[in-house]
């Protein structure tokens, strides 16, 4: 597994019965929970979360999103120059965003009624003591985004 952010991608295959989205390459080994978020609305954003050994997986399940990840550089004190990695996933296209430790994310929904499943390597317990939080705005102009991919 790499320790940067990576997609791995899916399909959708449709016949007369109607359709299986399917991400065949992503295995759950060492997942120990998962939950989804659906937000109220797409003005809610929800950044920056960032875990140093945690790792995080997105699986949009509904709509579409924008989501984020930096690679922190200091973490009681981060440049506003980390590096930035910047993903679109949608329920249409199938895939899986791996989240490495190391990295803050942050998301938004581009189309109401978007849902995603974020799969975890850490139980809570854990995940609480691997938790830091910063500024919504600190790496990312949220407004700038369009609603849509």
């Amino acid at each position: 597994m790499s320790n940067q952010p990576e997609v791995i991608s899916g399909a959708v295959h449709t016949d007369h019965r109607g359709s299986i989205c399917f991400v065949n390459d992503f295995t759950f080994d060492g997942i120990k929970r998962f939950y989804t978020i659906e937000p109220a609305d797409v003005t809610i954003v929800r950044a920056w979360q960032g875990h140093r050994t945690e790792s995080k997986w997105f699986h949009v399940i509904a709509g579409a999103f924008k989501v984020l990840a930096v690679k922190i550089d200091n973490w009681e004190n981060p440049s506003g120059e980390c590096e930035t990695f910047e993903y679109n996933l949608s329920a249409s296209n199938p895939a899986v965003l791996h989240i490495p430790g190391g990295y803050a994310n942050g998301f938004k929904a581009l189309e109401p009624g978007s849902r995603v499943m974020i799969f975890s390597d850490f139980t809570v317990q854990q995940s609480v003591g691997d938790d830091y939080r910063y500024d919504q705005d600190k790496w990312y102009n949220w407004n700038d985004i369009s609603n849509s991919l």
